[in-house]
C-alpha cells in the first residue's frame, strides 16, 4: 500500500511574506507554493519585447508590467497567484502591495514546460478576472499570438502568424507589432 504525499498548505499571508524575501518565485494556488523554472533566452527575449513596446506605446493610466509582477485571482473557494510574463494594468494597486488584482492585458510566453498550464489551468483562471479584456499567449520559437479576446458572447480566440502583422490591443490603445515581438529572435523552425 503506497502512502499519499502530505502538502504543506500555507496563508496567503505567509506566502506573499515568503515571496519578497525568496531567491525563488513560486505562483501560489490555494495553499500550495510550486517554484517556477527558467526560461531560454528565446523566450526572455519575446518577453521583454513586448513589455518593452507597450510600454514604450502605452499612455494615459495603463502601463505594463514585467514578469516580476504577480497577478491575484480569486476564485471559489480559493486563491491563485501566477506571474504572466507581461500584462497591462490600468487601475493599479497600491505601491506597497507585492500583486496586481486588476490586470487588462496578461501575456503568456509559450514554453515546452509551462505550455499545458498557460494553455489550460492559467487561461481558464484568467479568464474569471473581470477587468481582463484580452489573454496572449506568444510562442518564442515562431512567429504565432493566440489571444482571447472579451467579446459580449465571452472570450473569441484569435490568431497571427505572419511577421508583417500587429496584434491590435484596442482595449488600451495600442498595437503589437509581430516584427517587435520577435525582434532580434531566430526561427529554428
Amino acid at each position: 500500500m503506497s502512502t499519499a504525499q502530505q502538502m504543506d498548505f500555507i496563508s496567503v499571508e505567509e506566502y506573499l511574506a515568503s515571496e519578497l524575501e525568496s531567491s525563488v518565485k513560486h505562483e501560489y494556488l490555494g495553499g500550495v507554493a510550486y517554484a517556477m523554472s527558467g526560461a531560454t533566452n528565446a523566450h526572455n527575449r519575446v518577453a521583454t519585447n513586448i513589455t518593452s513596446v507597450l510600454w514604450a506605446k502605452l499612455n494615459g493610466p495603463c502601463e505594463s508590467f514585467n514578469s516580476d509582477t504577480k497577478i491575484r485571482i480569486r476564485l471559489p473557494g480559493h486563491t491563485r497567484f501566477y506571474y504572466p510574463d507581461a500584462s497591462v494594468i490600468c487601475r493599479s494597486n497600491p505601491p506597497s502591495d507585492a500583486f496586481q488584482d486588476a490586470p487588462t492585458v496578461v501575456v503568456e510566453v509559450l514554453s515546452d514546460s509551462t505550455r499545458r498550464l498557460d494553455l489550460g489551468e492559467k487561461k481558464d483562471a484568467y479568464l474569471t478576472i473581470p477587468t481582463l479584456e484580452v489573454y496572449l499567449l506568444v510562442e518564442p520559437e515562431a512567429p504565432k499570438v493566440i489571444a482571447y479576446r472579451r467579446t459580449e458572447q465571452g472570450f473569441l480566440r484569435e490568431v497571427w502568424e505572419e511577421l508583417n502583422s500587429s496584434v491590435p490591443l484596442p482595449e488600451v490603445g495600442v498595437e503589437l507589432p509581430m516584427s517587435e515581438i520577435y525582434r532580434n529572435v531566430s526561427f529554428t523552425t
